[in-house]
């Protein structure tokens, strides 16, 4: 596939490299010519210095024959042109534009092909909020992703020390828990992935990934470690696009708290929240913490813009007493560095952005994609079409299913109903087959095994 990339930051540096791995034509425009010059030093890309939305560059990227334009500098205003453009003049297939101001995304009839021309929108405050909401939904996990629109879900749970799964074998699980099915479809250890069998045992501290019924995931939570008590207060630390939207999406179920340093921002959130209590102050000021009964938060969320300032005020609130701190870091040298000591748990929008991105990218039926940690590993949600004649997965057991290496398939999601993948389940067409790949070099292998073979049509 033939795509150009607009904008070299974190989310187009990242993106590029999930795809030029995986044989796509790809080149990049930005007007920093450093960093294209080390991109390319790293990967096997064209670049393009400029303006990203200037026709000129386009043409001398290659837009007349390109098969998608991703649009994700940082300003909406060049990513919008830049696909109107795209649009007019090259009339390039696919056209996907990150755009973060709330003002734009709520304009329902702004974005179509008679107005502008993009086919997919993507918002990381959106999703981010998405995120940060489940990880509340769930107390103690690491990560929550939906599937099937929910139906199913992947949880990252870190095992404790006197969970009842924690020092047996997984087959026990089934055992423990007759009326619960569930599959574990990854563990980390000590940060290198393990592909879990039968007689697999769950260590402490075990990064455990498993797939259920929405219904489920609690039950399964509480195999692993000490259920967590469901989360009431919630303080927020910046009161930007990301803390305002997740305050809104919050405050009708739990008790909001803001706190935000600059005062006329403060009388906006004031005016815009019904339900939440909106604090002027510096959310590293210990005193006005204290006050507000930091020792009693069940979640402290650093929001800011600022990396450092979001990751000193998380240390002194979990110092203070919060029961558990989600941190917002853009620099993903940071994250590694910082998740799983005083911080429970570093959220990236890059990592968030780039699932959605990827989702759009994949080729065959994808219709979801999540990247898991911090990039190490994926998850994909793939429809199976086709029949027996025509298509590599459809009509087999999935024991029969010739899957690449680091590759296991969790859960088929059938209509409404969710199928925990088990050695004599035989995918149908029209399936949502969940899959989970620690080695991500294989995505082109699990991409053609759902591309359906000419005997379909």
């Amino acid at each position: 596939m033939k795509i150009i990339i607009l904008g070299a930051g974190q989310v187009g540096a990242s993106l590029a490299e999930n795809l030029a791995n995986e044989a796509n034509d790809i080149t990049i425009i930005d007007t920093d010519i450093g960093r294209l010059r080390e991109l390319q030093d790293r990967l096997d890309i064209r670049t393009v210095n400029g303006k990203a939305s200037h026709p000129s560059l386009l043409n001398q990227a290659g837009a007349q024959d390109a098969d998608m334009l991703i649009a994700v500098t940082n300003s909406d205003e060049v990513n919008m042109i830049a696909c109107q453009i795209g649009q007019t003049l090259y009339n390039i297939p696919t056209k996907i534009a990150r755009v973060r101001e709330h003002d734009y995304l709520q304009q329902e009839n702004l974005f179509n092909r008679e107005n502008l021309p993009i086919d997919v929108l993507i918002s990381p405050e959106k999703l981010v909020t998405e995120h940060i909401k489940r990880m509340i939904q769930y107390p103690g996990a690491l990560q929550v992703l939906d599937f099937a629109d929910g139906k199913a879900q992947l949880v990252a749970v870190k095992a404790y020390y006197g969970g009842p799964l924690v020092g047996r074998e997984i087959s026990y699980l089934r055992t423990h828990m007759p009326n619960t099915d569930t599959r574990v479809a990854a563990i980390f250890r000590q940060g290198k992935a393990i592909i879990p069998q039968g007689n697999t045992v769950i260590e402490a501290d075990d990064e455990v990934f498993f797939i259920a019924a929405r219904k489920d995931i609690r039950s399964v939570m509480s195999e692993l470690r000490r259920l967590d008590n469901p989360y009431k207060r919630i303080i927020i630390a910046g009161g930007g696009n990301i803390g305002a939207r997740l305050a809104e999406n919050l405050e009708k179920k739990y008790q909001v708290k803001i706190i935000e340093r600059n005062i006329n921002r403060c009388n906006d959130l004031a005016r815009t929240l019904s339900n939440t209590i909106v604090l002027h102050g510096s959310a590293s000021d210990r005193d006005l913490l204290l006050e507000e009964n930091i020792e009693d938060t069940d979640v402290f969320c650093a929001l800011t813009n600022d990396d450092e300032a979001n990751i000193m005020a998380s240390m002194l609130a979990k110092r203070l007493g919060a029961r558990s701190v989600m941190t917002l870091i853009n620099n993903p040298a940071y994250v590694d560095l910082v998740q799983g000591g005083v911080i429970d748990i570093a959220i990236s929008p890059q990592q968030t952005t780039i699932g959605a991105l990827l989702t759009h990218v994949r080729r065959g039926d994808v219709v979801a994609v999540h990247s898991l940690r911090r990039g190490a590993a994926e998850a994909l949600e793939a429809v199976a079409h086709g029949d027996k004649r025509s298509s590599k997965v459809v009509g087999r057991a999935l024991e029969d299913i010739n899957l690449p290496p680091g590759t296991t398939i969790g859960a088929i999601v059938r209509n409404d109903e969710v199928l925990i993948a088990h050695d004599d389940v035989i995918v149908e067409n029209g399936d949502h087959v969940i899959l989970f790949l620690v080695d991500k070099r294989r995505i082109g292998e699990v991409e053609r095994l759902f591309q359906v073979g000419l005997a379909f049509f």
